[in-house]
């Protein structure tokens, strides 16, 4: 599984490509936070045009604050979220038609989505992938794998209006900070905070319309 990961600092911007390797994640219901589910790297859903899945600002993600008493080490938190179709931008997977009528369209050529982790700290992007799939949703990954193929079809609402169809994962926008223990063995200081965009294995067409 690949991920990438961004660390940005106050002089320089820096890209780190981490790759580690996982088990695959379930597609099915999302299961209560803190139960794990294994499924195979193949169990992929195709879901076409969800509407109003994206969310036009950030969901808290309510959790107590962390009192380790009992741990050692660093951990991190999920803060907030936002559910975000994360696009495949390569050629072959993203058109625009009309004005009018009915778009057909197929992705064309196959490539990975994978995770991007942007901090001000030293982080393993594996520790934010783990912890968004126990707090929001186990069907969170590392990466997602796009094939060629899934045909969808879509009537344009008007002879005026353009469609667009973008293909893509149905993933989140998240918020997060990193925590370690105090010395004494009880309580947490922050040491690190950042954002991450987080694919699932749920992947298929987004369609909208604009007049032009």
């Amino acid at each position: 599984m690949n991920i990438r990961t961004r660390s940005a600092s106050t002089s320089a911007a820096a890209v780190l490509l981490l790759c580690f390797t996982t088990v695959g994640t379930a597609t099915a219901a999302d299961a209560p936070p803190g139960e794990s589910v294994v499924a195979s790297e193949d169990d992929t859903t195709e879901i076409n045009d969800r509407q109003d899945w994206e969310d036009e600002t950030e969901q808290p993600v309510l959790d107590r604050e962390p009192q380790r008493c009992e741990m050692s080490g660093t951990w991190i938190k999920i803060t907030s979220k936002q559910a975000y179709h994360i696009p495949s931008w390569w050629n072959g997977t993203s058109y625009k038609d009309g004005p009018g009528g009915t778009m057909t369209v197929s992705v064309t050529k196959s490539g990975t989505i994978t995770a991007e982790v942007s901090t001000t700290a030293e982080v393993e992007a594996s520790m934010v992938v783990a912890s968004a799939k126990s707090s929001i949703s186990y069907k969170i990954s590392g990466s997602a794998t796009i094939t060629t193929g899934h045909t969808y079809s879509r009537t344009i609402s008007s002879n005026k209006k353009y469609g667009h169809m973008r293909y893509g994962s149905w993933g989140y926008k998240v918020k997060w900070k990193q925590y370690r223990a105090k010395s004494n063995g009880c309580g947490a200081t922050q040491i690190g905070s950042g954002t991450a965009t987080l694919p699932t294995k749920e992947t298929g067409w987004k369609y909208w319309e604009t007049s032009s």
